[in-house]
């Protein structure tokens, strides 16, 4: 039994997914190791993971982060904020990454790109999780 043409562009874009989440995990750790934020509470960060796995746009994800920053000093401010740096990985590594995905699969890369940004939020709220109560 064959599989069908989808079932085997939906291998590939799996594929594809599976083998970005090194840098994915990458990413994430170096902006919140890397950039300025105040007390980052894991349950805020969990709000913008829920935002994620709700929403069909990038563009909304990114109006929640904003809008946080508006809230309090948490997130950080300006050009060297954890918010800046997720915004910025968000339109720029792992917009490329899910392009090269779909590009290879010849597919529609908005799925993909959401499925990255989803992951890529994920392992953020785990290495928060690790940073506030599990570094020495």
């Amino acid at each position: 039994m064959s599989l069908s043409i989808e079932s085997k562009t939906e291998l590939q874009i799996q594929k594809g997914i599976r083998q970005a989440e090194d840098e994915l995990v990458i990413w994430i750790q170096a902006a919140l190791d890397n950039t300025k934020y105040g007390d980052l509470e894991e349950s805020q960060f969990r709000n913008l993971v829920r935002v994620a796995d709700t929403t069909e746009s990038a563009e909304v994800i990114k109006n929640f982060i904003r809008y946080q920053v508006g809230r309090d000093k948490k997130w950080g401010r300006g050009k060297e904020s954890l918010a800046e740096k997720i915004i910025e990985d968000i339109d720029g590594n792992i917009k490329k990454n899910a392009q090269a995905i779909a590009e290879c699969c010849q597919t529609d890369f908005k799925p993909i790109w959401l499925e990255l940004i989803r992951r890529y939020l994920g392992y953020g709220a785990r290495h928060l999780k690790y940073k506030r109560d599990g570094a020495a």
